[in-house]
C-alpha cells in the first residue's frame, strides 16, 4: 500500500495534476488562519493542539474506513494523503525560474530567485561560482524537507504519520517566515528528523563517493546535536564531485550535480521500499 501510494504521488506531483486550490501548504494556511489565528499559537497547549488535530482526524477516518469493500476506501485515503502531502508545485516553479534566469545569463534574477527558493536560508554568495554551490546545497535541503522526508514518514507510519510531519513543518516555517513567538516547533521538528535526515544522508553516500561521504556522514551523524540542515547539505557535498567543465552556466555546475545526487538517492530510496514491500516487511 505504501509503495503503490507513493508511485501515484510522484505520477500525480510531476505531472503537476493537483490544482493549487489543494496543495499541502495552501490547505494548512487556510486552516491555520480559520482556527489558529491571534494568541492561540502562543502557548504549548494552543501549538499542540494545532499539531494533532489533523494527524487525529487522518486517523479517526482511517478507522472509519476499516476493511470496508476489501479496504479500498482505506487504499484511496492513503493514495490521497500521500498526493497531497507530497505535492510542492512552489517550489518546483520556483527553482524552475532560477534555472531558466541561469540559461539566459541574467545573474540578478538567479539571486531574487534563490532567496524565494528558501526563505529561512541566508544566501551570502559573492559569485556565480558560490551561488551556484548554495543553491545546490538548497536543492539538496529541499529534495530532503519535501520529498525523501515524506516519503519516509510514509512508509513508516502511514498517513498519520506523514501528516504530522508535514504539519509540524509548515507550522514551524511560518513561525521563522513571520518571526511568530510560537513554541515548542523547532524542538519538535528538530526530534522529527533526527533520525529521517541521517538515514537520507547515508544514502548520498551510497549514490556518490563512498570514501569522503562515509567519513563525513560518520563524523556528522554521531554528533546527536548536529543541525538537521548541516548534515544533508555537508554530507551532499562530500559525496558528490563538483563538476568544473561542461556546457551549463556557472552558476547552476554545482546545482545540477547535486539535484542528481538527490535524485538517485530517492531511486535508491524506491527500489528499497520496493525490496520490503516485496518481502512483506512494509505493508
Amino acid at each position: 500500500m505504501a509503495l503503490f501510494s507513493l508511485l501515484v504521488a510522484i505520477m500525480v506531483e510531476r505531472l503537476k495534476l493537483l490544482p493549487d486550490a489543494l496543495q499541502l501548504d495552501n490547505g494548512l494556511r487556510w486552516y491555520q488562519q480559520q482556527l489558529f489565528a491571534g494568541t492561540l499559537l502562543q502557548s504549548a497547549v494552543g501549538v499542540l493542539l494545532a499539531l494533532l488535530l489533523p494527524a487525529v482526524s487522518v486517523a479517526v477516518l482511517l478507522w472509519v474506513c476499516g476493511d470496508w469493500l476489501f479496504g479500498l476506501p482505506t487504499l484511496l485515503v492513503w493514495v490521497a494523503f500521500a498526493t497531497v502531502c507530497f505535492s510542492h508545485q512552489h517550489q518546483r516553479a520556483v527553482f524552475k525560474h532560477y534555472m531558466q534566469a541561469a540559461c539566459r545569463g541574467d545573474t540578478e534574477a538567479c539571486y531574487l530567485y534563490a532567496r524565494e527558493l528558501d526563505c529561512s536560508a541566508c544566501l551570502s554568495a559573492v559569485s556565480e561560482k558560490a551561488l551556484g554551490a548554495s543553491v545546490g546545497q538548497m536543492a539538496a535541503w529541499i529534495n530532503y524537507r519535501y520529498y525523501a522526508a515524506v516519503a519516509l514518514f510514509l512508509i513508516l507510519f502511514g498517513p498519520v504519520g506523514v501528516v504530522l510531519y508535514c504539519t509540524v513543518r509548515f507550522f514551524a516555517e511560518e513561525r521563522k517566515r513571520q518571526n511568530a513567538p510560537w513554541p515548542l516547533l523547532p524542538e519538535l521538528l528538530y526530534l522529527l528528523d533526527w533520525l529521517p535526515v541521517r538515514l537520507v544522508a547515508l544514502g548520498y553516500v551510497f549514490c556518490g563517493q563512498f570514501s569522503s561521504g562515509f567519513g563525513r556522514w560518520r563524523e556528522l551523524a554521531l554528533d546527536w546535536r548536529c543541525k538537521p540542515r548541516k548534515i544533508i547539505t555537508q554530507v551532499a557535498m562530500a559525496a558528490e564531485v563538483m563538476p568544473e567543465d561542461n556546457n551549463a552556466p556557472v552558476c547552476v555546475r554545482s546545482t545540477l550535480a547535486l539535484l542528481a545526487l538527490s535524485k538517485r538517492n530517492f531511486v535508491l530510496l524506491l527500489t528499497l521500499l520496493s525490496l520490503l514491500t516485496i518481502f512483506g516487511l512494509v505493508r
